[in-house]
């Protein structure tokens, strides 16, 4: 059929349900909704996460290390053993074909059955990754299709064309559902349906960047030709799988871009500035800004003064001082008679702020609230009514100034912290509290560049890249659990010098189910037998307000020499005086996280350590992280890094809701095809005339129009 098929109608026939597929029963149909296929377009979208090579049956002796093999074996040994240190209990069969031997073994099996599958003489093609341990040479948990008494390898292969002879995909499961099952139903719908897949990309995007019409596509992806690269596959690398994911970060490229543009047409509140109040607590600081602050400042200048609104974003490493930026800001909105909402993460993040903010603001005349979920019912109702009147000048709290019922008199600028844990949504509700607020997003948390990209495409850029005169490199070790007198003796040494000094542990108080040294129980201890002659404070998240403050207050004073604390440490907290960390289970922590908190030391002149003591159970990939941050303190690296390993989800936070939803497309994987679709979105649409831009419209507002609250696409 036409590739150019109807709009409307391929939506109908994509959205045919997943049940009138042959071999969807009401068994399997429950067990696909596991996997989030309800129709044939969540099938077309379920992509292969690999595939194995099985165009041809290699010998035992061919078998290469690390690769997915596939290969003709019979069972010459069978049967339990104990294998490591602690005996573990594993099934182990040794298989052979006459040039070789190799081990297969089994952590998770039932013996019984075992035993009637794997008998002496029997025979099977086997797959999966080779492995070598020292010598041994081994597979885990192989797959296995046994061949009958009489039955010809060379004629197996040739009754089972579906399975071998070629590459196949491998799929996500779920209990119950078998990979000849899943692929059964695959193939059926994408040879159904695939033709029917539209995308409306224009055609010299197509061409430009060498890019497969959707429906070959898929037809490719999940039915890859025996002329198919393997490695590539495997890398998502593939020409197939390149142009899906082109296609989808297209899209929402195309739907940030209209949001730019529709900042910019926009008219804002133009500010003017007379110094009123910026002024004054500049002779207040006791310090001066640096070229880097006072640059952005003068570009948030810039966007206030401009009358369209602003929507910009101040990236920065720990400690460069974003937070006097957002204050001076807040200043200039106040000094034009309009409100400032600040809206962090977290109350413990929303606490820091707040005491911040309102020591400064008291001191210029000027009145401050703080709004979050825990206040009781009368207090809130009376800060909502004080900043509905307009008595308020700052309002900091959490997503509870999103939410309905928080109005303001007039509100003029919006200030969210660590904006990797908001998305586009959340702005645009901030922006509808007021008419077009001027909106400054700020992160300590170096995002890298293809997240940026997609989480804040419609945001300009400002980067603090000077940390504050007179900082220190800081020297971090990793210790073991068992040698955590080494990190006391390290503190004792930086107290006796006069310094001051951090313990941080991921909890506050002990969990049955947990071994986690927690920081309730480990002040006790740590002030009755470890440092008992020195002065210890404590402070975490369940504490009030004002408590937190007074803690702080001793600790800056120097009335408190060594604070035992949770994470709530692990922004806004400045003691230049502060020489040392010791964070416990290091490893429990993200690394981004653990960089926050290092960035408490080394604010002062003298030298700096932070000792990251790793638990009796970290693992090796656990271990891995902890190196990263003892090697650098790029901040950029160790995003990087903690991108990698734990993927964007876990980076961003159970809590974030900006992440796009994608179906395809990998930000670790696919940062050059972002690149490449954003440079050709953005001037997709500066040239709104294209005869293309109706189709691309369409499907924006299909894909992404709700996420991205796109009233206009389409």
């Amino acid at each position: 059929m036409d590739l150019q098929v109807d709009f409307k109608r391929s939506r109908e026939l994509l959205a045919t349900p997943i049940s009138r597929i042959k071999g969807v029963g009401p068994k399997v149909l429950e067990k696909l909704a596991k996997l989030h296929i309800n129709t044939v377009e969540d099938a077309l979208y379920t992509l292969p996460f690999r595939y194995e090579d099985r165009r041809e049956i290699r010998r035992i002796a061919q078998l290469r290390e690390g690769a997915q093999e596939v290969f003709y074996g019979e069972v010459l040994a069978a049967g339990e053993a104990r294998t490591g240190r602690r005996g573990r209990r594993i099934y182990e069969v040794v298989v052979g074909d006459g040039s070789a031997t190799i081990s297969l073994k089994w952590f998770h099996y039932r013996a019984s059955w075992m035993k009637s599958r794997y008998q002496i003489g029997a025979r099977a093609i086997f797959s999966g990754e080779l492995k070598r341990f020292g010598a041994q040479r081994e597979i885990h948990h192989p797959d296995a299709d046994f061949l009958a008494v009489s039955a010809d390898l060379k004629n197996w292969t040739e009754l089972d064309p579906e399975n071998y002879g070629r590459i196949l995909p491998v799929y996500p499961l779920t209990d119950g559902l078998h990979q000849k099952s899943m692929r059964r139903i695959m193939q059926r719908v994408v040879n159904e349906f695939a033709p029917y897949a539209h995308s409306a990309l224009p055609e010299e995007l197509l061409r430009k960047r060498n890019l497969l019409p959707l429906p070959l596509a898929f037809q490719r992806a999940h039915l890859p030709d025996n002329s198919s690269d393997i490695r590539q596959l495997n890398a998502g690398a593939d020409p197939a799988r390149q142009a899906l994911v082109y296609d989808e970060f297209f899209y929402l490229e195309v739907g940030l871009a209209l949001k730019r543009q529709g900042i910019v047409l926009q008219k804002g509140i133009r500010l003017s500035l007379e110094h009123k109040y910026t002024l004054p607590l500049s002779k207040l600081l006791p310090y001066k800004m640096t070229g880097a602050q006072r640059r952005v400042l003068g570009e948030i200048k810039q966007d206030l003064l401009s009358g369209q609104p602003m929507n910009r974003m101040v990236q920065g490493d720990v400690g460069s001082g974003k937070t006097l930026i957002a204050l001076m800001t807040a200043l200039i909105a106040i000094e034009n008679q309009y409100q400032v909402a600040i809206v962090a993460p977290t109350e413990i993040l929303a606490e820091q702020h707040y005491l911040q903010f309102h020591h400064w603001l008291e001191q210029l005349g000027l009145k401050t609230v703080l709004l979050q979920g825990s206040m009781s019912a009368k207090v809130k109702k009376q800060a909502l009514e004080q900043i509905r009147q307009g008595a308020v000048h700052l309002v900091v709290g959490t997503h509870a100034v999103l939410q309905q019922g928080v109005e303001f008199q007039r509100l003029g600028l919006g200030i969210i912290d660590e904006q990797h844990r908001f998305g586009v949504e959340q702005r645009l509700v901030l922006r509808q509290k007021g008419s077009n607020p001027h909106i400054l997003v700020m992160t300590a948390t170096p995002i890298p560049r293809s997240l940026a990209l997609t989480l804040f495409g419609d945001l300009t850029l400002s980067v603090v890249d000077e940390l504050p005169p007179g900082r220190t490199p800081i020297t971090t070790r990793v210790i073991s659990a068992a040698r955590r007198q080494q990190a006391w003796n390290i503190v004792r040494r930086e107290l006796d010098a006069g310094h001051q000094g951090y313990i941080v542990y991921p909890l506050v108080e002990e969990s049955e189910k947990s071994d986690l040294l927690a920081a309730a129980q480990a002040f006790d201890r740590l002030q009755k037998e470890t440092f008992n002659d020195y002065r210890l404070g404590i402070i975490h998240g369940r504490m009030r307000p004002e408590e937190k403050e007074a803690v702080m207050l001793d600790f800056k004073q120097q009335r408190i020499q060594l604070l035992v604390s949770t994470t709530v440490i692990e922004v806004g907290i400045d003691v230049p005086n502060a020489t040392c960390m010791v964070i416990e289970h290091a490893e429990r922590f993200g690394l981004s996280q653990l960089h926050q908190l290092r960035g408490r030391v080394g604010r002062g002149a003298a030298a700096s350590t932070c000792l990251l003591i790793r638990s009796v159970n970290c693992t090796e990939d656990g271990f891995k992280r902890l190196k990263v941050m003892a090697e650098t303190e790029d901040g950029f690296r160790i995003a990087e890094e903690d991108l990698r390993l734990r993927g964007p989800g876990d980076f961003l936070g159970t809590r974030q809701s900006g992440l796009p939803d994608f179906r395809i497309a990998n930000l670790m994987r696919d940062g050059r095809l972002l690149e490449q679709a954003r440079q050709d979105a953005f001037t997709f649409v500066q040239d709104s005339k294209t005869q293309a831009s109706g189709k691309v419209m369409q499907v924006l507002k299909l894909r992404w129009g709700q996420k991205l609250q796109l009233a206009s696409a389409g």
